[in-house]
């Protein structure tokens, strides 16, 4: 495990430095949402992409793909449990979306390379991390209405922004993952955002695995 644990590390070092921080190119008419589960017995991972128009967020497509678990639960690397089920999905669609938000962390990483900015590399596509919890990072408080948001800071570095994606819920976390900038992938997010408080394209995404995974038979694993 040690010698994985090692390599792990140096791939997301490398990885990272092929990071862009690049407007996002539009105009933007296809949005995806990418999100992970495991199996009840922890050996297998479904990861799913739902595609939806934007900005009326109407289904489009959808992909899943299913993997056995190789790599250990060892924080700050779980993007190796998880980018390669989710680019499995990801090539599975018909059409490349303009952006993708992934359930996770982007640049709001400790190297620097969560696992949006992992898929975002890996496939060269213009990714959103989009967290339901904090990694790292400090801020001020965020005000209670939908839209407030303040920067989320790790080193005297701005690494992502804590938004609050509906009033007086818990807030959301936004990070770049790859080819777009911080503010754009905020303001992407919010307009993503209708009645709930995650983005409708990670929470379809989310949906989807919740029922792969409850439903998993040998019939419904792609491998």
């Amino acid at each position: 495990m040690g010698h994985k644990y090692r390599r792990a590390i140096e791939l997301q070092k490398k990885w990272a430095s092929m990071f862009q921080r690049v407007p996002l190119q539009g105009p933007i008419k296809l949005v995806g949402g990418g999100d992970v589960a495991f199996s009840r017995d922890g050996k297998w991972c479904v990861g799913a992409i739902m595609t939806l128009t934007f900005p009326g967020l109407e289904e489009q497509e959808r992909a899943f793909a299913w993997e056995r678990v190789t790599f250990p639960y060892i924080p700050g690397l779980l993007s190796f449990r998880e980018a390669p089920v989710l680019i499995k999905a990801a090539r599975k669609l018909s059409k490349q979306p303009d952006v993708l938000i992934v359930d996770g962390q982007g640049l709001a990483h400790p190297r620097r390379f969560g696992l949006a900015c992992h898929v975002g590399v890996r496939l060269n596509w213009p990714t959103i991390g989009c967290a339901k919890s904090r990694l790292i990072g400090t801020h001020r408080p965020v005000g209670v209405s939908k839209g407030c948001r303040c920067k989320l800071i790790d080193q005297q570095e701005v690494i992502g922004s804590v938004v609050r994606s509906r009033a007086e819920v818990k807030c959301i976390y936004v990070s770049e993952g790859h080819r777009v900038e911080l503010e754009q992938a905020v303001k992407f997010v919010l307009r993503c955002c209708g009645r709930y408080r995650l983005p409708e394209p990670i929470r379809s995404a989310h949906n989807m695995v919740t029922k792969l995974r409850l439903n998993r038979t040998a019939e419904t694993i792609d491998r």
